[in-house]
């Protein structure tokens, strides 16, 4: 079975915290990024068309306490690390982590997140200009259609719920939040809308927790290279 997911967590975790470039192959016209890496499974294309689910995956939810992260979150099942590069304004790369569990083959819930990322950098951290460009460019290069979009607070920072899918009927949900300079992206990727239960990605993104409140600096990233 082909699994159109793992190419867009990888795509959309480079560049939704990462600096978007659309001459850079075409806006929707993207390979994945090298050194990428899915333990578990392979990349593929995003246009893969994927076998009919005929069940919703079984969820075993685990809570994920990172708190030198700045954050917890429940999981639908064991959760493994990963890391992602991201390309940044200078045309190089950056380290982006992440978080995911698949509770079945074709569906996975994942949580990335960046101190001071590219792409906030590149709008002057201006919250509302950074979700638009984090938003745009994950859209745009994991070939997905926005279906709808909400604006919010999750813990207190400005947020962004977004509905998407590609033209095969594969379904991204995704929820945007800019914590001071850290910037998190929490997806759950489905391979078709009926497989897709509504109470388990809102209970998903509901239970991320930030570490620390508002009013509590996030510390910054170091400059790079040093």
């Amino acid at each position: 079975m082909k699994r159109w997911h793992y190419v867009a967590i990888g795509l959309a975790v480079a560049v939704g915290l990462g600096y978007f470039f659309f001459h850079r192959g075409g806006a929707g016209l993207a390979s994945v990024p090298a050194g990428s890496s899915v333990s578990g499974g392979g990349y593929s294309s995003v246009t893969d068309v994927t076998e009919p689910a005929v069940r919703a995956a079984r969820m075993a939810w685990q809570t994920v306490d990172r708190p030198d992260d700045g954050f917890k979150i429940e999981m639908p099942g064991e959760s493994r690390d990963l890391q992602v590069p991201a390309y940044n304004e200078m045309g190089t790369t950056e380290p982006v982590k992440m978080l995911f569990a698949s509770p079945d083959a074709d569906t996975t819930f994942a949580i990335a997140w960046e101190d001071d990322p590219p792409v906030a950098r590149v709008n002057n951290r201006a919250p509302e200009k950074t979700l638009d460009m984090a938003r745009d460019g994950m859209l745009a290069r994991t070939q997905t259609t926005l279906a709808n979009e909400s604006k919010g607070m999750a813990g207190g920072y400005p947020s962004r719920d977004i509905a998407a899918h590609n033209a095969q009927g594969g379904v991204l949900n995704a929820r945007m939040i800019y914590a001071n300079d850290r910037l998190y992206l929490i997806m759950a990727l489905y391979p078709s809308s009926t497989v897709r239960r509504e109470q388990d990605v809102v209970r998903y993104f509901n239970s991320f927790t930030p570490s620390r409140t508002p009013d509590q600096t996030l510390p910054r990233a170091s400059p790079k290279g040093t």
